[in-house]
């Protein structure tokens, strides 16, 4: 499911990142950044609505086909919720 998201916190290259989720559950997301993150790294994930806000832990991160990666985030402290629309 692909939810627009925000990703902040890398070490070397600070500010936010404007990106999407692949998918979700409620303990965590595989989003996808341009970013190479470490494993461990901590990081705030936040919805581009803001209705949702979590610290997280990068649990993993792959290169993807193209450019970037596809990083694994643990949330720690999820706040708010994720809203998503019916298609109906």
């Amino acid at each position: 499911m692909e939810i627009p998201v925000v990703l902040e916190g890398h070490r070397q290259l600070p500010g936010a990142e404007a990106t999407f989720t692949e998918n979700v559950s409620a303990k965590g997301a595989r989003v996808v950044s341009f970013r190479r993150w470490d494993k461990d790294a901590r990081l705030v994930l936040a919805s581009r609505t803001g209705e949702f806000r979590s610290a997280g832990r990068v649990a993993y991160c792959q290169p993807i086909h193209g450019e970037g990666y596809a990083i694994g985030v643990e949330f720690l402290e999820p706040q708010g919720r994720w809203v998503v629309e019916s298609a109906n």
